[in-house]
C-alpha cells in the first residue's frame, strides 16, 4: 500500500501557545544574562529553536554564543516553558487552530497515512506546548529543532524516521509539508515535498502568497479540500 507522509508544523499550524516560547526564551536570557524582551530583537517566524537561542545568545552578549552557552539557555527554557503554558491555557490564550482537531482524527484512521511533526521546536518543548491540545497521540515520530543543519534537513530526518516505521522508502510527491510560513515552504519545496499552508498562523501572508505553496487555506475548516490535497 502506498504510503503518504503528513509533516505537520507546531506554532501557527497545530495550536497558538499564546506566546508561552517567546515568554520562556525572554525569561531564560534574563535569568542568565540580564537581558530584557531579547526576543523583540529578532524573528522568531519559523526558525529553528537553536538558531533562535543563538540569536538571542547574539543580541544579548554581543558575540557569537559557545555551544554550552546556547545549552544553558535552552536548559533554562525547558525548566521555563511549562508554567509559561500552563498560564496561557489558564488566561484563554492557548488555542487550537480552527479545524485541525478534525482533520488529525481523520488522517489517523487511513492506514496509509503516517502523521509526524516536523517543528523547529526542540522535542521537548514541542511535547510541553502540545499537551494541553491533546494532540501528542496522534503523532508517532517527527523531525525537531536539534536535528540537522536546516529546517530542510530537519524534514528530510523526519521522512527518514517515517520510511523506518512502515519498513520501506516513501517518494518524496508522496510527502506533504503543512505549515505557517514561507520558510515551511521553502524547506519542504527543497526536498521535492508538497506544502500546504494556513494563513491564521504567524506567517506574513504576502511572504507565503510569494512562497506559493500548493495549498493556501485560512485554516483546516475545510476538511475536505485538506483531505483531497494529501491523499491525492
Amino acid at each position: 500500500m502506498r504510503k503518504i507522509v503528513v509533516l505537520f508544523d507546531l506554532d501557527g499550524t497545530l495550536v497558538k501557545a499564546g506566546g508561552s516560547g517567546r515568554k520562556a526564551l525572554n525569561r531564560a536570557v534574563v535569568q542568565l544574562h540580564a537581558f530584557e524582551e531579547v526576543c523583540s530583537t529578532f524573528s522568531l517566524e519559523g526558525r529553528m529553536d537553536r538558531q533562535n537561542f543563538r540569536l538571542a545568545l547574539t543580541s544579548a552578549i554581543g558575540r557569537a554564543p559557545t555551544r554550552r552557552e546556547v545549552r544553558a539557555v535552552e536548559d533554562a527554557y525547558l525548566k521555563l516553558l511549562p508554567n509559561e503554558v500552563r498560564k496561557a491555557v489558564k488566561a484563554g490564550r492557548y488555542l487550537e487552530i480552527p479545524g485541525v482537531s478534525k482533520l488529525l482524527r481523520a488522517l489517523a484512521k487511513r492506514k496509509n497515512v503516517l502523521l509526524g511533526l516536523g517543528t523547529g521546536n526542540i522535542r521537548e518543548g514541542a511535547h510541553i506546548k502540545l499537551k494541553p491540545s491533546g494532540f501528542l497521540r496522534y503523532f508517532t515520530f517527527g523531525g525537531y529543532g536539534r536535528d540537522g543543519r536546516s529546517r530542510a534537513h530537519m524534514l528530510r530526518l523526519a521522512v527518514g524516521r517515517a520510511e523506518t516505521l512502515a519498513g520501506r522508502r516513501v517518494s518524496p510527491a508522496d510527502v506533504r509539508v503543512i505549515g505557517d510560513t514561507a520558510r515551511d515552504v521553502f524547506a519542504g519545496r527543497r526536498s521535492g515535498y508538497k506544502t500546504g499552508i494556513v494563513i491564521d498562523g504567524y506567517g506574513d501572508v504576502d511572504a507565503i502568497r510569494r512562497a506559493k505553496p500548493d495549498l493556501l487555506e485560512p485554516d483546516f475548516r475545510d476538511t475536505r479540500r485538506w483531505l483531497d490535497w494529501i491523499l491525492r
